[in-house]
């Protein structure tokens, strides 16, 4: 009977990629020391859709919650259940998820980062997930306080949603440490959590996840916009948009005006960041970190996609095309390469049998 599951939910954006490769290229490092993540990456990502019955989840898609839950249950040490989708389930969907572990002590984990960076990185990640909105109107309706996704992937709810269905001593809050801290302080909180010894993880210092400047992301979202019914959300759009245009060609571009939210919500964002830390202040939780690391530091003027010249989008446009030529000519040199080796290797397997 497993003994613990830790269900780290989230928020996306909270350097949950970070920990999760950390996590998943040491799986058998960590099952040895009696620590399991159950299924696949990709498989528990199926069983988050599953569970929250979001409309997209993919008609392909075979996993579901309960299969997740039994394979964990066949575990005699600690478990961990880690996707940042799952923030966003409803109470109902976060009990459901709760009771099923049960007998096991379930622990919820959620990782909690200033809104001042946060709100900027959520709205890159919507346009990344085949979003049209303006980064404006993503912003004016959280102001109004609208936009359930964006509020049900904030530390306050998800503790509500989640913690909620669990003791007090079983709800963990890490904060993420500013702009500057050690590369691997993140880790060290999320580890100390989760009960994993210093040391037994093999890390490689990953490049930072790259964001896309003011014009690339606006770029990309008007190109969502001109899709129609095109490769849809999720495995197609992620299969082809994501692989062959942002990661290798819009992350690699100039990117050189940032974006960000405007001076003028600065105070909104300072304001509702105190409000924030106030009700996690009278939440019981365990705070790994510090409730200050979620007040927003070195605030500066930066650049809206709404604001975006149309010759500054032509340049960027200019620049992704060439940028796609130069990506598919290392396709093809790529593949020419594998099929010469092929080829040889299969010349001197017919020669090494006629001898």
């Amino acid at each position: 009977m497993t003994r613990r599951v830790f269900v780290h939910v989230g928020a996306p954006k909270t350097g949950s990629t970070f920990v999760q490769n950390v996590l998943w290229n040491n799986r058998e490092t960590l099952k040895r020391a009696g620590i399991l993540l159950p299924a696949t990456r990709g498989q528990q990502d199926q069983a988050m859709t599953d569970l929250r019955e979001v409309p997209w989840r993919d008609k392909d898609a075979t996993w579901t919650w309960d299969m997740l839950v039994e394979k964990a249950a066949k575990w005699s040490g600690d478990v961990i259940i880690t996707n940042e989708g799952l923030g966003g389930a409803t109470p109902a969907q976060a009990a459901r998820a709760v009771r099923s572990l049960a007998p096991a002590e379930v622990h919820v984990v959620v990782v909690g980062r200033d809104l001042w960076r946060t709100l900027p990185s959520m709205w890159q990640e919507n346009v990344k997930s085949r979003s049209v909105g303006s980064f404006e109107n993503f912003l004016s309706a959280i102001q109004r306080g609208k936009n359930d996704a964006f509020w049900n992937h904030t530390a306050n709810r998800m503790l509500r949603h989640w913690g909620d269905q669990v003791p007090p001593e079983r709800r963990h809050l890490i904060t993420v440490p500013p702009p500057g801290s050690p590369y691997m302080l993140l880790w060290e909180r999320f580890a100390g959590v989760v009960g994993i010894p210093d040391g037994l993880c093999r890390i490689e210092q990953e490049p930072a996840n790259q964001s896309l400047g003011a014009a690339e992301i606006e770029l990309l979202r008007r190109l969502n916009r001109q899709l129609g019914d095109r490769f849809p959300y999720r495995t197609p759009y992620r299969r082809f948009v994501l692989r062959h245009l942002v990661g290798p060609v819009l992350k690699q571009g100039r990117n050189e005006l940032r974006f960000g939210i405007g001076m003028d919500r600065a105070e909104w964002i300072l304001d509702l960041t105190e409000e924030r830390i106030k009700e996690l202040e009278e939440y019981p939780c365990d705070v790994v970190g510090d409730l200050g690391e979620l007040r927003p530091v070195d605030l500066k003027e930066t650049v809206s996609p709404d604001d975006v010249t149309e010759a500054q989008m032509l340049d960027a446009a200019i620049e992704a095309l060439i940028g796609m030529i130069e990506y598919s000519d290392g396709l093809y040199e790529r593949a020419h390469r594998d099929l010469v080796t092929r080829i040889k290797g299969r010349v001197a397997r017919q020669v090494g049998f006629r001898r």
